[in-house]
């Protein structure tokens, strides 16, 4: 059971409870806590003013028959505050990861020189910083949606086996505490990230 269940002074940190036997329950905890790290990284992907590598992510490259991250491609690397170089292995794949990112809605500019790619990137005006805080705030709250949804499912599995009494009422009730928990704990953290980020939007 939850230490902060029994003492409620203590942090809200939680174990889960013996579910081996729950496979179906447990799957779906783990792809509630998964939800945050894709939150996180749907966050990177967005330009704000500061150079960061794993804002290409979301580009895809056409390339050896298949639609390939430029992380695949060649290597990203940070050498100043606002400029990206990418290091491309492959001669051939220069000028397809500079149409990639030309196309995309990013408003990048590379400089190619050989194999290399520079992409200055430009000062966010204030239109620009409004646009991305609301998408920061459309992407948090598409997050905590699917966290929502995915707790309503764990505790839709847990009636269906109280009602096939393969857990008793007591047992369902530890577990459907222990999942509020955890959906509680996955929402803040989802919170404080998204304020992180608004601040972020908004000084660089």
């Amino acid at each position: 059971m939850l230490n902060c269940l029994r003492n409620p002074k203590i942090a809200p940190t939680y174990v889960l409870l013996n579910t081996s036997f729950l496979p179906i329950y447990t799957n779906r905890i783990k792809v509630l806590k998964k939800t945050f790290e894709v939150f996180i990284k749907d966050l990177s992907a967005l330009r704000t003013g500061r150079a960061n590598a794993s804002m290409l992510d979301i580009i895809k490259v056409d390339v050896y028959g298949q639609k390939m991250p430029i992380n695949q491609l060649g290597t990203i690397t940070a050498p100043e505050p606002r400029t990206l170089n990418i290091q491309v292995w492959d001669q051939n794949n220069v000028m397809l990861i500079d149409s990639s990112i030309r196309k995309s809605e990013m408003g990048l500019n590379p400089q190619i020189d050989g194999q290399l790619i520079r992409i200055p990137i430009p000062n966010l005006n204030e239109e620009r910083r409004n646009e991305l805080k609301k998408m920061v705030k459309s992407t948090a709250e598409k997050s905590k949606v699917s966290i929502r949804n995915i707790r309503r499912e764990a505790n839709d599995i847990l009636k269906k086996m109280l009602k096939e009494k393969k857990i008793g009422e007591d047992e369902s009730n530890k577990y459907e505490k222990e999942v509020q928990v955890i959906t509680d704990q996955e929402v803040k953290k989802i919170d404080e990230k998204t304020s992180q980020k608004e601040k972020e939007i908004m000084t660089v």
